[in-house]
């Protein structure tokens, strides 16, 4: 389908460019089955257009869409929920439990991201949060099970990037949405040795051991495809979880060799760029180092972050 900021798939689903920064960056999914629809992500308020056109063009009206699945509420994955919702008649939300309190009164989500990116960003990017009534979220309930039409459709929680985190799985097709639970996979970092790979380790609530055992319990699925929010379709998942598992290691042995340094997040940044390049020079990425600059860039400041968020948690624990 050329008509749009979208690819349609074989199996059912079809990934719409959220056009969140940047095209390539986010991506938001629609499952079809027996006329009947789930949108997995929804990326923000901006996004809403492009989702009802997508929904046109792939002749779905408004009412056959049955789920609004939110992997977690970070709001390049839930920001545009409530206005995208309120076009969806039929609709209900699925979400984590942690999830939900931020989206029937969305203010304290507001101000986390805000201390994130800062006001003038915020407003740029999300604008206003549109809350979400009540009585249209369901929470689930890990190993939970949902129908589609003819389909049954399994919910995992999959803490690790943050706490109220979730991953659809459609297991006839052995399709997995993983939000941001299995990284991160531009394509413009592809070769011919597949899709590259990068874990997402960012403010507030990133746990290695947790994002590790949830990678696995993702792989174990043994899924056919992969569906990333950032970006898009992807597969071989034994291979890539491996990547995953390797680099979450890594990453957290940079974060706490750098520790006593005052300088520290310069220096982890620093860390995490060069494992990187090297690991896209190896991956066969031409010109790694600038390659990984322009398209890495802004993922390895919120990586970092996240790991000097990690370490200052650590720091603060008593020791046993």
């Amino acid at each position: 389908m050329a008509s749009g900021p979208w690819i349609r798939h074989s199996d059912g689903v079809t990934t719409i460019d959220a056009e969140y920064v940047r095209p390539g960056l986010a991506s938001i999914h629609v499952l079809e089955r027996g006329g009947r629809a789930a949108i997995v992500d929804t990326g923000t308020n901006a996004s809403v257009p492009l989702v009802m056109r997508a929904l046109h063009e792939l002749g779905l009206t408004p009412d056959v869409v049955d789920w609004l699945v939110l992997t977690h509420v970070h709001l390049d994955h839930a920001g545009g929920a409530g206005a995208l919702l309120a076009q969806l008649p039929r609709a209900r939300v699925l979400v984590h439990p942690r999830g939900a309190p931020h989206l029937v009164d969305p203010a304290r989500l507001e101000l986390a991201t805000i201390a994130v990116y800062g006001e003038p960003t915020f407003r740029r990017l999300y604008g206003s949060l549109v809350p979400i009534p009540e009585g249209r979220l369901q929470q689930t309930r890990d190993g939970e099970r949902v129908r589609l039409g003819p389909s049954e459709l399994g919910i995992l929680h999959t803490p690790g990037h943050a706490l109220h985190h979730q991953v659809l799985f459609e297991p006839e097709a052995g399709a997995v949405f993983t939000g941001d639970t299995f990284g991160l996979s531009y394509r413009e970092l592809d070769t011919a040795a597949g899709a590259f790979i990068v874990p997402t380790t960012t403010p507030t609530q990133f746990d290695p051991r947790q994002l590790v055992d949830s990678v696995r319990r993702i792989v174990e699925l043994r899924p056919a495809s992969l569906y990333l929010t950032h970006f898009g379709r992807v597969t071989g998942a034994e291979r890539l979880g491996a990547a995953l598992s390797e680099q979450i290691e890594r990453f957290v042995a940079v974060a706490r060799e750098q520790a006593p340094a005052a300088d520290r997040q310069q220096r982890i940044r620093a860390g995490l760029r060069d494992d990187l390049v090297a690991r896209a020079a190896a991956h066969g990425v031409a010109d790694a180092e600038a390659t990984v600059d322009a398209v890495l860039g802004p993922d390895l400041d919120l990586n970092t972050q996240g790991l000097v968020a990690w370490l200052e948690r650590a720091e603060k624990r008593p020791p046993r």
